[in-house]
């Protein structure tokens, strides 16, 4: 970390973490964020359930919930970006305090509970996204929806002319009951639903399924099945968790999603398991506890065709994105692989 990181984020920790993080986005806005631009490599180019990706770094979702900074994100070294959740109507989320920073443990919790502005301004700004980015959304659903599972459909809908691909999101533990949307004959409906606005798009995008860490096995391979059966194009795995095992921070045991370091090793085992599940068929996409280059192979050698990241953004700054894509680079090297591609699943049986 150069010296400007360290003195922006040792600033930025100074605040309360929701009014940093609202800080942060103005400061990219404002143009004041060091931006590397495009970071790529003959190894580092991939594909993503036919995507093309420069580089297989991207930014999950809940960083920039209403997608306005699209520009300077664009520049800042992903290989794709995700912005998001988007509900059909704007909902202010949770009461705050809603955000908290576990430095101990280099965590975060959070129960925003899909605070954001809601799919018509999320379509005005994605209308103007830049070209030659890879930008998804994650959808969500109101919280006080009389149908949970349109909502999804119906932001999809609303957004799907501008996106290059659409996250269905049943895992977040904000909403009460959202994750009741994974059981097998609820997310069976829902994906219909989802599948089917995706086939009337005029230029159809991949569909993806975020899922949560906490499955139980059998539950997992349920998720597995009907995913596949409604050609679902690729899984994120994963979700925040509920767990508090082995933390020390004193926000512990706030009500919430835990993300960041503690969530690597579960999160890794998740997505393990789903190679295995999918037979190494279904594109896999490895999000939970990222601070490192050599955590992100370990998600590729796991079973990730690609990988997102945002809690690490909260100790590490934005620059962390050109380090992990360029160390990377020469992870793949040294190990003898050509391609991104070439390493995906071969160290799986590690993590089963």
């Amino acid at each position: 970390m150069n010296l400007r990181d360290r003195i922006g984020l040792g600033l930025l920790h100074r605040l309360e973490p929701e009014r940093a993080h609202g800080v942060a986005l103005w400061a990219l806005r404002s143009g004041l964020a060091p931006l590397p631009g495009e970071i790529t490599s003959s190894r580092l180019r991939t594909k993503l359930a036919g995507l093309s990706l420069p580089n297989p770094v991207g930014l999950a979702a809940g960083f920039d919930k209403n997608a306005m900074a699209l520009g300077p994100l664009s520049r800042a070294g992903f290989g794709f970006l995700e912005v998001g959740a988007i509900t059909p109507r704007p909902q202010p989320g949770n009461p705050r305090p809603r955000l908290f920073r576990l430095s101990e443990d280099r965590g975060v919790i959070n129960r925003f509970g899909f605070n954001n502005e809601g799919m018509e301004a999320a379509a005005v700004r994605l209308a103007r996204r830049p070209k030659g980015t890879v930008i998804g959304l994650n959808l969500g659903a109101n919280k006080d929806s009389a149908d949970r599972a349109d909502d999804f459909a119906r932001v999809l809908a609303a957004c799907g002319a501008y996106l290059d691909f659409a996250t269905v999101n049943v895992s977040s533990p904000n909403t009460e009951k959202l994750r009741d949307l994974q059981g097998g004959a609820a997310l069976r409906a829902l994906l219909q639903g989802v599948m089917a606005v995706r086939d009337e798009l005029e230029r159809p995008i991949p569909v993806f399924l975020k899922i949560a860490p906490d499955l139980l096995d059998e539950e997992l391979t349920e998720v597995a099945e009907v995913a596949q059966k409604a050609n679902v194009d690729a899984f994120i795995a994963t979700n925040t968790t509920l767990s508090r095992d082995g933390l020390k921070s004193a926000y512990a045991q706030e009500a919430g999603g835990l993300s960041g370091a503690p969530l690597f090793e579960r999160a890794t085992q998740v997505l393990a398991r789903l190679s295995q599940l999918t037979d190494g068929k279904m594109p896999l996409i490895g999000v939970g506890g990222i601070s490192s280059a050599e955590q992100a192979f370990q998600k590729i050698l796991a079973g990730a065709s690609a990988v997102q990241l945002y809690s690490a953004l909260v100790y590490e700054g934005l620059g962390l994105v050109a380090r992990i894509a360029k160390d990377l680079d020469r992870l793949l090297d040294e190990q003898g692989y050509s391609s991104v591609a070439e390493a995906v699943g071969k160290g799986r049986d590690q993590w089963l």
